[in-house]
């Protein structure tokens, strides 16, 4: 067990390295000159490049790259050059907001996805079966944006019985948090389904029925617990796609979090800022996929985690 933490630690230390990379090759591959968006179009060229300067950009890529690693390490990304202050105080503040709308989501369609997928199961081929079938398949093709958007249009304008924006109350949650978990609700549902469906007809369920057990206790300690591996797999790898998601929807819905903060900090080339909250956002993604694995060797005891 120690030997199988040490090596997903390697693992996680790995991916880390290739997200903080890529995140500082990307931004120095978008157009615009940061001192320049700072200070204004109508800046002279000494301010610029006085700027430019402090700011380490006259440095050669090399360079600045080794310097981006061992700040990386220190989790040392400057002061913010459009909020001013600390770049990793900046993420983390408003880390608690994103986490607060992920968890919502994620509970959103663990809950939903597993109530509707059982339902279909127990009810193959029948019209609630091809009902939920059906949406699933609809509602999983939505982009969160576009969900968001006419969520907007419909209940928030239109009926105006919810917020359309910003934060503060639970019910400025339920639309962006909805939303956000509307695609994952539905893979959620489907492989429910399909799971159950698969154990219902293994030997150990046909064995607990012969001993005259329920068809309640028959279905949910048993069948339910095996049926739930690849789910459990599923929801940990798609809390950070919930994560990553969180970026439009915050953004669509004004909701003050590290995806709206990412994007505002983008359009003011506000590197530190970008490169925390995406080390932020990569460091949970890891630590959940290995929780994940952890509890996949639980669930099913023909699994066993290498020692």
């Amino acid at each position: 067990m120690v030997a199988y933490i040490v090596r997903r630690l390697f693992f996680a230390a790995f991916v880390m390295w290739g997200a903080v990379t890529i995140v500082f090759i990307v931004l120095r591959m978008v157009p615009g000159d940061p001192a320049l968006v700072m200070l204004g179009p109508d800046a002279n060229p000494d301010e610029i490049a006085a700027l430019r300067e402090s700011l380490g950009l006259t440095e050669p890529i090399p360079q600045q790259y080794l310097h981006y690693l061992a700040s990386s390490v220190r989790l040392d990304f400057g002061d913010s050059i459009r909020l001013g202050g600390d770049a990793m105080g900046h993420v983390l503040e408003r880390m608690p907001m994103t986490i607060q709308l992920s968890v919502a989501a994620l509970l959103f369609a663990v809950v939903f996805g597993i109530g509707f997928g059982i339902v279909a199961a127990l009810r193959v081929n029948t019209w609630a079966d091809r009902v939920i079938t059906v949406t699933s398949l609809v509602t999983h093709s939505l982009p969160s944006f576009w969900v968001g958007l006419v969520l907007i249009l419909m209940l928030a304008r239109g009926l105006q019985l919810l917020p359309s924006g910003g934060a503060g109350s639970f019910a400025h949650l339920l639309l962006p948090a909805f939303a956000l978990a509307l695609p994952f609700t539905a893979m959620v549902m489907r492989l429910t389904r399909s799971g159950l469906l698969e154990v219902i007809n293994e030997g150990y369920i046909a064995t607990a029925r012969s001993k005259g057990l329920s068809e309640r206790v028959v279905i949910f300690p048993h069948a339910i617990r095996n049926a739930l591996i690849p789910i459990v797999t599923v929801v940990g790898l798609y809390f950070g796609a919930i994560l990553g998601g969180t970026v439009v929807i915050e953004t669509v819905f004004a909701w003050p979090g590290v995806g709206r903060l990412i994007v505002d900090s983008i359009g003011f080339r506000d590197y530190g800022v970008v490169q925390a909250g995406i080390l932020v956002i990569a460091a949970i993604f890891v630590m959940i996929n290995l929780i994940v694995d952890i509890l996949y060797g639980y669930l099913d005891p023909r699994v066993r985690l290498a020692r």
